[in-house]
């Protein structure tokens, strides 16, 4: 009895260290998947929240199965640079790549090194062309929102004032444009776009009394509407803006000039960054345009993970935007 309680013994204490084996290696299968995200630069007010979202995103799709290893980037604004951390990321053999071009005229060189190493790309943000959309079809897409439609949406905040933004009742609204670059297709649909539907909507007539290009920046937002206060004082009745951070520079122009908006000026934007929704909210501006970074930096994580399984991509995931007034500010804070 004593051997065969000694070899009972003997058999247990084994089965307790196979097992113990087993448990101490919990991630041995685990998958890694590296994704590289490259955005055109930091100190963008708008893709500060879109990155800052696609990295806790990723971390909430995490399992025990597998890890998604998220490395973004700074392009600082640097074509040149952007392009080096591509490199990098596909010398490095990462899973897939999302990328918001510095240059989206740059576009078609990125899709030819991804397609050259068979990496699927998220494009993000800034849209390339529809014929570089075409290229490598089914491994690359364009997550974002349609800029027309934001434009058209600034241009009907103006125009449904009860006076049209036309606030010395001549019939012809005059206008400041900031726009963000004049390169990228943003900026040029919101600038085509809001006074396109501006004039259909009011059935008035516009005059343009300067256009400058602001980078998307809030300082030079700042410096653009300063400047043209001071050269056209009061002839000035809407400041059309092309995001949000370059209004609140316009913000800060226009009450250094003891103009005050909603009342002797309009102001519009686009983005709904917090403070610019506060100002709405608080009729400090006239209106701006929600671009949904959390639904857009979704797609963007869906879409990438889509790919990695090896499923086609749609050419194009959009995602509305939202007009954002006094009248429903309060839902957006």
């Amino acid at each position: 009895m004593k051997k065969i309680a000694a070899l009972f013994l003997s058999f247990m204490m084994l089965a307790g260290l196979v097992g113990c084996t087993g448990s101490n290696d919990p991630g041995k299968d685990k998958k890694i998947i590296n994704v590289g995200v490259s955005i055109y630069k930091f100190d963008d007010n708008f893709m500060t929240l879109y990155r800052q979202e696609i990295e806790a995103y990723f971390k909430t799709l995490s399992t025990d199965e597998v890890t998604y290893q998220v490395t973004v980037q700074d392009g600082k604004n640097d074509m040149a640079e952007q392009t080096s951390q591509i490199d990098n990321f596909i010398a490095q053999d990462y899973d897939v790549l999302i990328i918001n071009l510095v240059q989206a005229t740059s576009a078609a060189t990125i899709i030819d090194k991804c397609e050259a190493a068979k990496k699927p790309c998220i494009f993000i943000n800034r849209e390339p062309s529809v014929e570089d959309m075409k290229k490598y079809e089914g491994m690359i897409t364009y997550v974002g929102a349609d800029a027309r439609q934001s434009g058209k949406m600034q241009g009907e905040i103006i125009a449904e004032l009860d006076n049209k933004g036309d606030l010395n009742n001549d019939g012809l609204l005059q206008y400041v444009m900031v726009v963000g670059d004049p390169e990228n297709v943003d900026a040029k649909y919101r600038t085509q776009y809001s006074i396109e539907q501006y004039i259909e909507k009011s059935g008035l007539k516009v005059d343009k009394l300067d256009e400058q290009r602001g980078d998307w920046d809030q300082a030079k937002g700042q410096e653009i509407v300063a400047n043209a206060l001071t050269q056209y004082k009061d002839k000035i009745e809407v400041v059309f803006c092309n995001n949000d951070a370059m209004a609140l520079g316009a913000a800060q122009a226009i009450k250094a000039a003891g103009r005050t908006v909603g009342k002797d000026i309009y102001l519009v934007g686009v983005d709904a960054l917090a403070e610019a929704v506060e100002m709405v909210g608080n009729d400090e501006m006239s209106g701006t345009v929600l671009n949904d970074h959390i639904s857009q930096s979704h797609k963007a994580v869906d879409a990438a993970i889509k790919a990695v399984k090896g499923d086609k991509l749609d050419t194009y995931y959009w995602v509305d935007y939202v007009k954002v007034t006094p009248k429903n500010a309060s839902q957006f804070k």
